[in-house]
């Protein structure tokens, strides 16, 4: 059984309209579902959620700015009451001032959702741990998409993820499921 300290931010990282677009097979296909049940517990215990949102600044992107990829997936979107903070690279850390935000509210803690695995969950979960903050990741609240490694092969998108989880686990993160963070209390 886990606990989550009062002081735990959780963040749901790019859980945009736009990621729904993308065609390649992908894990996790209940994320969503663990990502809103996270969000709920964390609401109805006052504690802080933090939402990320990738705008690219490639015009042909899914996630451009001023079109409909950009804006949040609404069953996921945020309340007005919680944060948002805006990336234009993978690590949700980069020229933000998510750090600062976490630092004055006394939160030495995150919990880390949504999308993608090995690329900004992973890139924002190494730079938390970096930062000082304890992190945990919600490894069936996070997913990822099918790709093609260095040497050409391509790998599934459980691989992928299961690969970018084993880069986290107990360097960089704590990981967890779902069901053990809302058992914890």
């Amino acid at each position: 059984m886990h606990t989550i300290e009062l002081a735990a931010a959780l963040l749901t990282i790019d859980m945009q309209q736009g990621i729904q677009r993308l065609p390649t097979p992908r894990n996790n296909p209940q994320a969503e579902r663990h990502i809103a049940q996270l969000q709920q517990h964390w609401r109805a215990r006052g504690w802080p959620l933090v939402h990320i949102r990738h705008i690219s600044v490639d015009a042909d992107s899914v996630f451009a700015p001023g079109q409909s990829g950009a804006a949040f997936q609404p069953e996921l979107a945020p309340q007005a009451s919680e944060a948002v903070f805006e990336k234009n690279v993978t690590d949700a850390f980069c020229h933000s001032a998510l750090e600062r935000w976490l630092h004055v509210r006394g939160i030495a803690k995150v919990v880390i959702v949504g999308v993608a695995s090995e690329n900004s969950v992973e890139a924002t979960a190494r730079t938390a741990s970096n930062l000082g903050f304890a992190t945990v990741v919600v490894t069936d609240a996070c997913y990822t998409f099918g790709k093609t490694d260095f040497a050409g092969v391509l790998r599934s998108a459980d691989d992928v993820h299961n690969m970018a989880m084993a880069n986290l686990r107990d360097e960089y993160a704590q990981l967890h499921c779902t069901a053990e963070l809302l058992s914890g209390d």
